[in-house]
């Protein structure tokens, strides 16, 4: 779940922290008629419990937002509350909170579709925020009132009989609020890159720490509801988005880092953006060996295999490419023996899921790596012009402490969006580092069927099609996929057009087929740090950007249709719908028509993401590339020159946009980071 203008803290934690499970209204810092307003929005976009809404979302947007955006989410909740404003805004000079219910739609679709960006981008904020909550928090009722009309019911998977591999490390006793621990390397986050990293390093003999800013979970303890998930597995508790509120973000956290919670698909870097990589940044042996020999030795090490269970919603896209005559096939996924249950995106309970903890991360820990979790990284130490440590913050149930970590070895590996902003936080400030953001927008088609769907049962993504993965011109190349979605993210991504749609929607969900295209980025973002020390993501399509994702709507709604979908929708403000019914005999090739043409500008098409990249990107060139080929973090962007012992391992690396799921190719760069560090000694 992600609400647009709200991003995560750069620097230590705060040591309470709500999150979206707990709120009190001495937290949230908002007034009393701020919080009316927002209750008033709460019951407006979801009736029903709108108070407690209002409480969990302010709650959460005090702990992770930026002020500077928090001052202007509380600064549109007042203007909402004058009569003035609104007046001038609208033509109706009364406060939100008493109109009626009729009134205040159309009050707030006004806002949905202003000309105005940031009254488009307040609307999306508020209304993302609030109808997750709706269906994601059960707010103490059994059975929930608003998920029993989606017949929506957690599963309860077996829970494994193995022991959870890992264990976090026992940390001396801290002496003046601070802890200090040696070692030869220290990993600096525990995602797909941190674990093959700790993983070589410590199976050669080095001594490893391994830091993870998010919590250590034990396997039987992953959550089962989709409000804990994202509370504890998800970056900033799932409120990421980009500064402007455009694109919505999922990035994981945890020890384990996004392998503990994502759909698993496994598509290895596809041979063309490996020669470009090569051709044009400088990054030679990616188009032969040892490349070919490290993502077998991968796939072997995570047991990646073919889907077996295929439920209604993956069967759609192979019923409907066959139909069509295009490419399509079961997806290749790093679990096995399983598929009956679809708590993936929440942690594998039953211990299936090859995730680092399953994985590299215990490959590591039982050649002798320590493992910290709740220690969020604030700089690298440097001396003489070369790495020494880093600093952190530990938070946890002991309170804040200090740490320090003495390694002649930094390897940062805590994703495109923080390892940045650790580097700028540094000082270390190449005039690249940050820039070149790639994210792979997804645009969503969501299709009605006559048969029972339940997205959010079985195998996460068990098929896809690459018809189009290949770039064209005009159209940079995308992967079509599903996408498991619970209520609250369903909620969160499905249109809003008033109260009552919405509902109606949702009370159908079961029904649903969301159709995801994974598209090569045309355009590129940047992460940059604000004064208040948190990170900043602003992104922008391009021209071919935008093209790219017309193009996907219309395959994905072609797709649809040919699988037997009755009503389709493009999920944008405000969406696009194909209903057969309405009886025009033109309808589909106004539909496609339309979606060639959909707005694109911000908070008008919906793009989401669950893929950052290359914002601090390997190459040869040094003014344009902060990391070397091999993954040392260069001291100057006219010299070609590293900081002794400083590497980067995670998908900040990419040169460009993948086009694919990018986890096997994180863990190859990784890899290959890994033997550089070894043999730089």
């Amino acid at each position: 779940m992600s609400a647009p203008a709200a991003h995560g803290p750069a620097g230590p934690p705060t040591t309470a922290a709500h999150g979206l499970t707990e709120a009190t209204s001495e937290v949230s810092g908002f007034s009393e008629r701020e919080s009316a307003v927002l209750t008033a929005l709460a019951e407006a976009f979801v009736a029903g419990d709108g108070e407690r809404r209002a409480e969990l979302a302010a709650a959460a947007l005090t702990e992770v937002a930026d002020p500077a955006q928090l001052r202007q989410l509380r600064l549109v909740l007042r203007a909402m509350d004058s009569r003035v404003v609104n007046l001038l805004l609208a033509g109706r000079p009364a406060a939100l909170a008493v109109m009626s219910p009729e009134a205040r739609e159309r009050y707030l679709l006004g806002w949905a579709t202003s000309r105005v960006p940031q009254r488009r981008a307040a609307f999306a904020a508020f209304r993302k925020l609030l109808t997750f909550l709706a269906y994601a928090d059960p707010g103490g009722q059994v059975p929930d009132p608003h998920v029993a009309t989606v017949g929506y019911r957690p599963d309860d998977p077996p829970v494994t009989a193995d022991p959870t591999p890992i264990r976090p490390a026992v940390l001396p006793a801290a002496v003046d609020g601070s802890i200090t621990l040696e070692a030869d390397a220290v990993v600096v986050g525990s995602g797909a890159g941190g674990g093959v990293i700790a993983a070589a390093l410590a199976a050669a003999g080095r001594a490893v720490v391994v830091l993870e800013a998010g919590p250590f979970v034990d396997e039987p303890a992953m959550p089962r509801k989709e409000i804990d998930a994202f509370d504890r597995l998800y970056l900033d508790h799932g409120l990421v988005a980009t500064w402007d509120g455009s694109i919505t973000l999922l990035a994981g956290t945890g020890v384990g880092g996004g392998t503990l919670v994502n759909w698993m698909t496994c598509i290895p870097a596809p041979a063309s953006v490996r020669a470009e990589w090569e051709a044009e940044h400088g990054l030679e042996g990616l188009t032969a060996e040892p490349w070919t020999t490290d993502v077998a030795a991968l796939e072997a090490e995570l047991d990646v295999t073919e889907s077996t269970h295929i439920p209604p919603k993956d069967a759609i896209i192979l019923r409907g490419a066959r139909a069509l005559g295009w490419e399509a096939a079961p997806t290749r996924r790093n679990a096995s023996a399983c598929g009956d249950c679809g708590s993936c995106p929440f942690g594998c309970r039953r211990g299936t899921k090859q995730s680092g903890i399953r994985a590299h991360l215990a490959t590591a820990f039982a050649a002798g790596a320590r493992i910290v979790p709740d220690a969020r990284v604030t700089r690298v130490l440097t001396e003489d012009g070369r790495a020494t440590g880093v600093e952190a913050v530990i938070s946890d149930v002991s309170g804040p402490r200090g740490l320090i970590v003495r390694a002649r070895t930094v390897v940062l590996a805590a994703g495109a969006l923080r390892t940045p902003a650790i580097l700028l936080r540094s000082g270390l400030d190449h005039p690249s580092t940050g820039r070149h953001l790639r994210v792979h927008p997804v645009p969503v088609v969501a299709g009605w069927f006559s048969e029972a769907i339940e997205m959010w049962r079985g195998t996460a993504q068990a098929a896809r099609t690459m018809q189009f993965a290949e770039p064209e011109p005009g159209c940079n190349g995308y992967v079509i996929e599903s996408a498991p979605g619970h209520p609250g993210l369903l909620a969160l991504a499905l249109p809003w057009e008033g109260a009552a749609s919405h509902a109606r929607l949702m009370a159908g969900s079961s029904h649903v087929a969301p159709l995801i295209a994974v598209t090569r980025d045309g355009g590129e973002g940047r992460v940059s740090v604000t004064r208040a020390g948190r990170v900043r993501l602003d992104y922008r399509l391009d021209a071919q950007g935008v093209e790219t994702c017309r193009h996907a709507l219309v395959s994905m709604a072609c797709l649809a249709r040919a699988a037997g979908a009755t009503d389709i929708v493009a999920a944008a403000t405000p969406p696009r719908w194909y209903r057969p019914s309405d009886g025009d005999t033109r309808g589909f090739a106004r539909f496609e028509e339309a979606l060639a043409r959909l707005d694109f500008a911000p908070n008008r098409a919906s793009v989401f993401s669950a893929h950052q990249m290359g914002s601090v990107r390997m190459g040869g060139a040094p003014s344009t590339h902060p990391c070397d080929p091999w993954g040392r973090v260069r001291a100057s962007a006219t010299l070609d020159a590293v900081i002794g012992g400083l590497y980067v391992g995670d998908g900040s690396l990419f040169p460009t946009g993948l086009g694919v799921n990018p986890v096997i190719t994180v863990m190859a760069l990784a890899r290959r980071v890994s033997r550089v560090i070894l043999a730089d000694g």
